[in-house]
């Protein structure tokens, strides 16, 4: 099992996920469920736009480092540009984790910070409230209590049917 982190705080955020979704369609990186939307103040200058992220669950055939070119590419053609580390963006895609693997060096598996992002770990405990994380031997309702509470209250979820009633998602 293949989960994925996609976030953004530049744009049209929900339009930039979505093409995301579907790029990583076309890619094929087969999409089998998807988190709710959730907002967060960006880190680490809250006063940066405000970030939307979703992790989504998935099956593919392609290899880690396969994976992580497309995701490069992907985020190049939704307008990421290089930057300053942490800088806004319009699309960011991260591998969270991938049939519990561990591996170090040029990609990391697990995500070397997912266990303290309040993004990651919610939308991964509203897909799977079973996960575990394979390098630190704990489970994911562990990991989300061990956030800092000003993390656990400051994530907002998105009724994103709201969003979608008054707009419509641009495709490319």
């Amino acid at each position: 099992m293949l989960y994925i982190g996609i976030g953004s705080n530049l744009g049209n955020r929900i339009n930039n996920i979505e093409k995301a979704k579907f790029f990583l369609i076309l890619s094929g990186i087969n999409i089998t469920k998807s988190s709710s939307y959730y907002e967060t103040l960006s880190w680490p200058d809250v006063n940066m736009p405000k970030f939307i992220n979703i992790v989504v669950q998935a099956d593919t055939k392609l290899s880690p480092k396969k994976l992580l070119d497309n995701f490069k590419y992907i985020e190049k053609e939704l307008g990421r540009k290089k930057d300053l580390k942490n800088s806004p963006r319009t699309c960011d895609i991260d591998i969270i984790s991938y049939d519990k693997k561990i591996l170090t060096g040029d990609i990391s598996i697990p995500h070397t910070r997912m266990h303290k992002r309040n993004f990651v770990l919610i939308p991964l405990y509203e897909l799977d409230k079973n996960w575990f994380h394979p390098k630190l031997k704990s489970n994911i309702k562990k990991l989300i209590f061990s956030l800092p509470i000003k993390d656990i209250r400051s994530i907002k979820r998105i009724w994103i049917n709201a969003i979608l009633n008054k707009c419509s998602i641009q495709m490319i």
